[in-house]
C-alpha cells in the first residue's frame, strides 16, 4: 500500500504511453469547406474522433512536439475595448447567431485565419491601412493574428483600425473543447481610442454570419454578466466571451 501522505510525485507514477497517431492510421470520415471529421486510430481496435478545421496533413494530433509548439491557431477572437474621450471604457460585443446552439449568443468579433494572413509579406489585400500594417508588424508569430483581428473588426463591427488604436496578442493559441476538436483560437486585444463613438455596422459580414445588434458593456455590466453566467436575456455564452469579459474587468484603466 502506498503512503500518499508522505510521498512526493513526479507525475511518472501515473503516466501512460502517448497514443501514436501515425498518418496512415488517420482516416477521413466527413469533409466540407469549414469542418472535417477524422477517425484517429491510436491502437488496434481503438478509435477517437476529431472534428477539425484542418486538412488531413495538418491535424494537430499528428504533429511532432516541435511542430505543435510552433503552429498557429485556426482563428482569432478579438477583445475590443472602446476608449472614447471623457467616457468610461466599454467592451464591444455583438449578438451573433451560432447555428449549433440555435441562439444569438453574446460574442466578441472572431474569424478564421486565412492562408493569405500567414504570408510573410504584407500586401494591400491583406492589410486594410497603414495603421493596420504598423500594428501587425513583421513577427510571423503575431503578425497573422493581428492582421486577422483587424480584418474581423472591420467585417463584424464596421470599425476601421486607426493610427491611434493599438493591437496586442493576449494569447497565441487556446483550445476550446479538446475532448472533441483540435480547433483553436488566439486572443487579440484591440484598443480603439477615439474622440467620439465610431459608427457600428455588420454590413461587411460574410457568408452565413448573422447578427442582432451590439452590446457596449461597462466594467460594472461585464461583472454582472460574469456573475449571472448568462447575458441579460438569460442566454448562455461561449468560453471566449467569458475570456473577453474576464480580461476586460481585470484591465487597469
Amino acid at each position: 500500500m502506498i503512503d500518499y501522505k508522505n510521498k512526493s510525485f513526479t507525475g511518472k507514477e501515473f503516466s501512460m504511453n502517448t497514443p501514436d497517431f501515425s498518418k496512415e492510421n488517420i482516416k477521413p470520415l466527413f469533409d466540407s469547406k469549414f469542418v472535417r471529421v477524422f477517425d484517429l486510430q491510436y491502437a488496434e481496435g481503438k478509435h477517437y474522433y476529431d472534428a477539425t478545421r484542418r486538412t488531413g496533413d495538418d491535424l494537430v494530433a499528428s504533429k511532432t512536439k516541435e511542430e505543435f509548439k510552433n503552429m498557429h491557431a485556426d482563428a482569432v477572437t478579438c477583445i475590443v475595448v472602446l476608449n472614447i474621450k471623457n467616457e468610461e471604457p466599454r467592451l464591444l460585443l455583438s449578438h451573433e447567431f451560432r447555428y449549433p446552439t440555435g441562439q444569438f449568443l453574446l460574442s466578441p468579433p472572431a474569424g478564421l485565419i486565412d492562408k493569405e494572413d500567414l504570408l510573410p509579406v504584407m500586401t494591400a489585400a491583406s492589410v486594410p491601412s497603414d495603421a493596420a500594417a504598423d500594428a501587425a508588424g513583421t513577427d510571423m508569430r503575431t503578425a497573422p493574428l493581428i492582421k486577422t483581428a483587424i480584418r474581423e473588426l472591420k467585417e463584424e463591427t464596421g470599425i476601421v483600425f486607426g493610427e491611434n488604436d493599438t493591437a496586442r496578442v493576449i494569447n497565441p493559441l487556446l483550445f476550446s473543447t479538446p475532448g472533441m476538436t483540435d480547433e483553436s483560437n488566439a486572443l487579440v486585444l484591440l484598443s480603439i481610442n477615439r474622440d467620439t463613438m465610431p459608427d457600428l455596422s455588420t454590413a461587411d459580414a460574410v457568408g452565413s454570419e448573422c447578427f442582432d445588434g451590439f452590446s457596449l458593456l461597462t466594467k460594472e455590466d461585464a461583472l454582472r454578466i460574469l456573475r449571472q453566467g448568462t447575458d441579460d436575456n438569460g442566454i448562455f455564452y461561449s468560453i471566449y466571451t467569458w475570456a473577453s469579459l474576464m480580461h476586460f474587468v481585470t484591465m487597469p484603466f
